[in-house]
């Protein structure tokens, strides 16, 4: 079952003069259940991608689906109650509240939808429990190691128990260590709690984990690789390479 379609999704900035194209035509589909990295040279919209597909940002044509919502019909209240309990975000840099510890970040985005304070962080510890981070909840951010943060930041996404996960480089501020026991995790979220994973990456070896990888180049789809969670980094790191030089 598709959980998300594009159709003719096109992102233009600048003026009608000189318009510059960050996507340009792109029509995309993702399963259920799947795993896609989003693979690319720098600025070839790969972000971007990721933002209309999260309705961080709105097209200017074209269409965006998630389920049967259509995201770039919704209003912006409505569009911020589907980010809320249909995606999860987890970014490069962490995005905790310092001054709040890891059960109280993961349990924000229940308690701003309404859920009570209790429950929210009876839920938060479970969710942090599937990180591996039970010990770690009563620490703030910066008493955790980034890899410690980030688990933290995905339990947050996974709280709300969205439909869709989506990561714009998560692992790209980790260690290969730290990086490896997240995408990990990101590949189990799949697996085992059916959720669909978006993945920009820029690391052919967090690629690999993936089943599809989609190659962007100037704001169009130009190649993909279906995995099934089995890629090979050397190979996918040589794919890259192509699309860089076409």
């Amino acid at each position: 079952m598709q959980v998300i379609r594009t159709e003719g999704l096109t992102r233009i900035y600048g003026d009608t003069a000189q318009p510059v194209y960050a996507l340009n035509g792109v029509n995309l589909s993702v399963d259920e259940g799947e795993f896609v990295a989003i693979m690319g040279p720098s600025g070839s919209g790969k972000s971007t991608l990721l933002y209309l597909l999260g309705g961080l940002e709105r097209p200017s044509s074209g269409t965006v689906w998630l389920r049967d919502a259509r995201l770039d019909s919704l209003n912006d209240e409505a569009l911020s109650r589907l980010r809320r309990t249909q995606l999860g975000f987890v970014f490069q840099f962490f995005n905790l509240i310092p001054v709040l510890t890891a059960r109280e970040n993961v349990a924000m985005p229940l308690i701003l939808d309404g859920v009570k304070r209790d429950e929210a962080l009876r839920r938060a510890d479970e969710a942090l429990a599937r990180v591996g981070l039970s010990e770690r909840g009563a620490h703030r951010p910066a008493e955790l190691s980034g890899g410690e943060q980030q688990r933290a930041a995905l339990a947050r996404a996974l709280v709300t128990n969205p439909a869709v996960i989506m990561g714009d480089e998560p692992t790209g501020n980790l260690d290969s260590r730290a990086g490896e026991e997240v995408v990990k995790l990101l590949r189990r979220a799949a697996d085992e709690w059916g959720r669909t994973i978006l993945l920009v990456t820029h690391d052919p070896r967090i690629a690999a984990y993936a089943d599809r990888i989609i190659f962007l180049k100037d704001g169009q789809i130009v190649d993909e690789n279906r995995l099934k969670g089995q890629g090979n980094a050397d190979h996918i790191r040589e794919q890259l390479g192509k699309v860089a030089i076409r």
